[in-house]
């Protein structure tokens, strides 16, 4: 079988790579294989989504396009242990979701090789995710391309220089855990005022997803839509002020801000 896609690691978010690349079509599930550790993990890949699994993280390497889907603390064991012969079939494309592993450790242990950085954020498992690119100096256009049909499989892509990949982990990276909280806590609120919990969580689930989608579809800017719904005397306005009392919007600035500074403290290894 012609192997087109590699993958070392098949946990959520590689899974959700493949799942998504098979059912779009941009490869038959047999011409992907899937490197991973765990027997039962390689078990259900395979039956699941009928790619070929292994054990071997070479095996996974002899594609022409290779994505590491690792934690980044095995990044070097597993680096050191590919030891790709010259003479032997290697990815001419890797692709990296290795949080706060920076392109030139990458390029360092794959000298020559292009190779693509790539933050995507946890909406990717249902084909929502926000992915942002880096490419290194290898890289040529049209490889940028391929990454980008690649991560486009599960939602929206944007290009950036990895200067600006800690930002992006600030905000898109972590972001689904701030927007979590914010329904969460709507919910909560709206139990506290009375409502059944499953009504509640209903409404705030929806009221998020459908502010999105009408910013989306409308390019309203969100300060012109908070005035359209916001009126004279009125309960959106009371509302809104006791969140500027509270701080909301400098919380979610600063948040951003110190998962931000975080990144780059684990990208530069002073992070515990």
């Amino acid at each position: 079988m012609t192997i087109r896609f590699g993958m070392i690691g098949g946990g959520m978010m590689g899974e959700a790579l493949i799942s998504r690349l098979i059912a779009q079509g941009l490869y038959p599930a047999q011409d992907v294989i899937v490197s991973e550790p765990l027997p039962e993990r390689r078990s259900f890949l395979m039956n699941q989504y009928g790619v070929q699994v292994t054990d071997d993280n070479s095996a996974a390497a002899t594609a022409p396009i290779l994505l590491l889907a690792i934690k980044p603390q095995v990044f070097e064991t597993v680096a050191q242990k590919l030891a790709i012969a010259p003479s032997a079939p290697s990815p001419s494309l890797i692709l990296s979701i290795l949080a706060g592993t920076p392109l030139a450790k990458l390029e360092a242990a794959f000298p020559g090789k292009a190779v693509i950085r790539a933050m995507p954020n946890t909406p990717a498992t249902v084909g929502a995710g926000m992915t942002a690119i880096s490419p290194g100096k290898q890289v040529q256009p049209e490889q940028i391309e391929q990454a980008q049909r690649i991560f486009a499989a599960v939602g929206e892509v944007v290009q950036v220089p990895e200067s600006a990949m800690d930002a992006v982990t600030g905000l898109s990276g972590s972001g689904p855990g701030y927007i979590a909280l914010v329904v969460e806590a709507l919910t909560d609120g709206g139990v506290a005022a009375g409502l059944p919990r499953a009504i509640a969580a209903k409404l705030a689930l929806q009221t998020v997803k459908g502010t999105v989608q009408l910013l989306q579809e409308t390019g309203l800017h969100p300060a012109e839509l908070k005035d359209r719904v916001t009126s004279p005397g009125g309960t959106t306005i009371a509302g809104i002020a006791h969140l500027e009392r509270a701080g909301f919007r400098s919380a979610l600035i600063e948040a951003v801000q110190a998962a931000y500074r975080r990144s780059q403290e684990l990208g530069s290894g002073n992070g515990n």
